[in-house]
């Protein structure tokens, strides 16, 4: 990978929501958000998992940590008011929790498992958003990024929970950018392709569970860049999306594939 001698100070003074934080992305994320010197509250469903990643971050400065389910309204109000409590103000929304959910054929998915999927993938983004709007107004503007996915734009086969859910919030992310752009606040989707993290393990052991590391050979030979992404890459995205360097960036979906979708 490149040497990133940007990282430095591009976030300091900003708070910084990170949900899905006990994830790969999530902590990557987080480590990033820290070292461009911003504040950040970890929100995640496992206190324990919550515990772990904060020791991995090797900090007690500008860190805190929120138990919540994304999808209860309950606590995605809590987790913003205890990082107002904690850092005086919201600046920076990562809607990164998510689900793959099971990988099944259309007739045979069970309906408690597709609105499961909906539930953490959209219903949780969206409260998200709400619940952030109002202190970000405050401040005077802030940046939402929705982590959704290359599935976002075209199916695949046995996924239509997690296809639909990722379809569903580039449709929240645009109409939050519209509606929000008068207040300063920006609102935009990254789109992560194949990345090296538990998440593309567990669809590679649902479609082939007999030879993953075959799924994993024929799906980067699909890739132009002939590999998986890294946690640290959409990091780095999510670190220029949330800074000023991206203030006229709104409304956007910003792929981060290897080429996947152009080919």
């Amino acid at each position: 990978m490149n040497d990133h001698s940007t990282q430095g100070n591009r976030l300091g003074g900003k708070v910084a929501i990170i949900t899905g934080a006990t994830g790969g992305i999530g902590e990557a994320t987080a480590k990033r958000f820290l070292e461009e010197g911003a504040r950040v509250m970890l929100v995640g469903r496992s206190a324990e998992k919550l515990r772990a990643t904060r020791q991995r971050l090797a900090t007690e400065a500008n860190l805190a940590v929120f138990v919540g389910d994304v999808a209860d309204e309950t606590a995605t109000a809590g987790a913003v008011a205890a990082t107002l409590e904690a850092f005086g103000g919201v600046d920076i929304l990562i809607a990164n929790a998510g689900t793959e959910g099971l990988v099944k054929p259309v007739e045979t998915i069970q309906r408690a498992d597709f609105e499961e999927v909906m539930r953490t993938n959209v219903v949780g983004v969206w409260l998200g958003m709400k619940h952030c709007v109002e202190p970000m107004k405050k401040r005077g503007g802030g940046s939402m990024i929705v982590i959704s996915s290359i599935a976002g734009s075209r199916g695949f086969a046995g996924g239509a929970p997690y296809v639909a859910s990722k379809h569903a919030v580039l449709g929240l992310m645009k109409t939050a950018a519209i509606e929000f752009g008068l207040s300063g606040i920006r609102v935009n989707a990254i789109a992560p392709g194949p990345i090296d993290n538990r998440m593309i393990q567990s669809i590679s052991a649902q479609i082939s569970p007999d030879d993953s590391p075959a799924f994993r050979v024929a799906l980067e030979a699909r890739i132009p860049m002939q590999r998986y992404g890294t946690n640290e890459e959409v990091a780095h995205l999510a670190a220029f999306l949330a800074s000023e360097d991206a203030s006229y960036c709104t409304g956007g979906v910003f792929p981060i594939d290897g080429g996947f979708t152009a080919a």
